[in-house]
């Protein structure tokens, strides 16, 4: 496995990402952050998984907000 210096979110899964956020924000706090359905309207993890692995623009958003937590 390469390493990649340059890239702090190196071997930390996208699922691991949510549940972090979840614990310190909140859904609430994220859906109003970041403006997406699966963070207002029935947040869970899994909808959240499915959305972001299909949608770059807003996983490069969750990952900024988790890298500015």
């Amino acid at each position: 496995m390469e390493t990649q210096p340059n890239n702090p979110l190196h071997g930390i899964k996208l699922e691991q990402i949510i549940n972090d956020l979840v614990a310190h924000y909140g859904w609430e706090y994220m859906g109003y952050t970041i403006k997406i359905k699966c963070f207002t309207d029935n947040p869970s993890v899994k909808s959240s998984l499915k959305f972001l692995r299909r949608t770059p623009w807003a996983r490069t958003k969750v990952e900024t907000m988790y890298l500015k937590m």
